[in-house]
């Protein structure tokens, strides 16, 4: 059974993804309803919305293995960061396709002017760096330090809410439902790290 889980976790972080990639094809044969009067925006928001949420589940990962004793979860972990950098990607792929339409100088202009922008950006850098050390030569080569350079996935995670923040503006009901979200997986590996009660504490017990 084991062996399914895996692939079948594979296609359903794809699925998002697919559903998006069928919208789009729709709307190229003419049906434009899914992306509203201005696709390229529906489709900048859409992508974000998935970019953070895959980034709180690759986070999820760790309290989640330790909270119900699930050791299978470490094979997900990788799988499940890297999705998170696919959908964080898509987003920017979106913004400089879509919404700049390839003008590399107008990429520079919001990078400069716009901190939120910059933001975004960051946090796509810092998962390219982590994406591109994930592997096992790179954790080989890097020893100790990977561990630390990995410990950048809580930055970009935070550098990406903050991104979010900014946007909204106004409306920050969903914002904060990611800070709360980030609140708490982050202060629970700080529980894990530096209290024995959080250490033995699990829903199911081997």
């Amino acid at each position: 059974m084991q062996k399914l889980i895996k692939p079948l976790v594979f296609v359903a972080l794809l699925g998002p993804a697919a559903w998006w990639a069928f919208i789009i094809w729709r709307a190229y044969l003419g049906d434009v309803a899914y992306l509203g009067p201005d696709p390229p925006k529906t489709l900048a928001l859409v992508s974000g919305e998935w970019s953070i949420r895959f980034l709180m589940l690759a986070l999820a990962v760790t309290p989640l293995r330790y909270l119900f004793n699930y050791a299978y979860l470490w094979r997900l972990r990788r799988m499940v960061g890297l999705y998170a950098f696919f959908y964080v990607s898509l987003h920017f792929i979106v913004f400089v396709l879509l919404l700049l339409e390839l003008d590399f100088s107008a990429l520079a202009k919001e990078l400069s002017e716009r901190p939120y922008i910059t933001l975004g950006f960051m946090s796509w850098i810092l998962l390219l760096l982590l994406t591109m050390t994930s592997f096992n030569r790179a954790q080989r080569a890097l020893g100790r330090n990977w561990k630390r350079l990995h410990r950048g996935a809580y930055i970009a995670a935070i550098l990406a809410v903050m991104h979010l923040i900014w946007i909204v503006r106004s409306d920050f009901g969903e914002a904060l439902l990611y800070v709360v979200i980030l609140a708490v997986l982050l202060g629970y590996r700080v529980l894990h790290k530096y209290s024995p009660k959080a250490r033995q504490f699990a829903f199911r017990k081997l």
